[in-house]
């Protein structure tokens, strides 16, 4: 009896540590579900369709300088680009809050840059220039069309407020990325700006911009730059990476402007004359004469 009873004793407290491990299992699968669940929910945005849509219809220029737009394409391909639109319109603003810095910042820049594509297309190719898609007391960047987190917003919205505003990245690059559908604008890359790679292309899109020489070249004892600079003079005074002024940012990219080491120094003082060039509003059309 007594030995029967130290059995079922065993046997009980064997039973108690399957048990245990079976609530265990089923705890850890639970939770881990969860995570993944969680983990997927805060995935940035993948981008993909965009850069196939840009690799297919944006024709690179003078080393990736200038680039060119097959809107011809991109209106053949338009429900590509409204299905990838309808992915950045779903994007809650708890996901978006969710991710990264870059991650953020890289949406923010695709939305730009193919909204303004398929403003373009919605006229095309009945227009000479993004102008001629505003109103008499409206300009296309002001026109709330975009659906965004919600709400209707405007070009200006997303550029101005989300991007530059007063909670916004601190970066002047931005300038070099967003791209304003005319020959005068930095070049739309023919990829889609990623998270991981950010800092990489907005880099490279900086130094390609300031390597074209109609648009940024020393001329003598004056340094002439794009209208861009004197546009957005103020995101270039913020102190990134140590720099306060529209002069002391070109000094940062004396390879790409071929400056001397004397201008480079008085650029870093900010005692370099810099002036700047007219801007050219012209569709960047592939179709156009360049």
């Amino acid at each position: 009896m007594e030995k029967s009873n130290r059995w079922n004793s065993k046997n009980r407290k064997a039973m108690d540590t399957v048990a245990w491990i079976v609530v265990a299992s089923v705890l850890v699968t639970v939770l881990t579900g969860n995570s993944i669940a969680q983990n997927n929910a805060d995935a940035d945005l993948d981008h993909g369709v965009w850069g196939s849509l840009l690799h297919s219809h944006v024709r690179v220029f003078e080393g990736g300088s200038s680039t060119r737009v097959d809107y011809q394409g991109m209106l053949t391909d338009r429900g590509v680009l409204q299905s990838y639109l309808r992915e950045l319109a779903a994007v809650t603003r708890e996901r978006f809050n969710g991710w990264t810095r870059d991650a953020r910042l890289a949406f923010l820049i695709n939305a730009y840059n193919a909204w303004t594509v398929e403003l373009i297309l919605t006229e095309y190719p009945e227009l000479d220039s993004i102008k001629d898609l505003g109103f008499l007391f409206r300009s296309p960047w002001s026109r709330r069309f975009v659906p965004l987190f919600g709400e209707e917003v405007s070009l200006d919205t997303i550029e101005h407020e989300m991007i530059r505003g007063p909670d916004g990245y601190g970066e002047p690059r931005i300038h070099f990325a967003v791209n304003c559908a005319s020959i005068g604008c930095p070049a739309l890359r023919p990829e889609a700006f990623t998270a991981v790679r950010l800092e990489q292309q907005l880099e490279e899109a900086t130094r390609l911009f300031l390597a074209d020489r109609k648009r940024n070249r020393l001329d003598g004892d004056t340094l002439r730059v794009s209208r861009i600079f004197d546009w957005y003079e103020e995101d270039f005074e913020i102190g990134w990476r140590g720099t306060w002024s529209v002069a002391q940012f070109l000094s940062r990219y004396p390879a790409a402007l071929q400056l001397p080491d004397a201008v480079v120094a008085a650029l870093v003082q900010s005692r370099f004359r810099v002036r700047y060039l007219d801007y050219d509003w012209g569709l960047n059309d592939l179709s156009r004469d360049r």
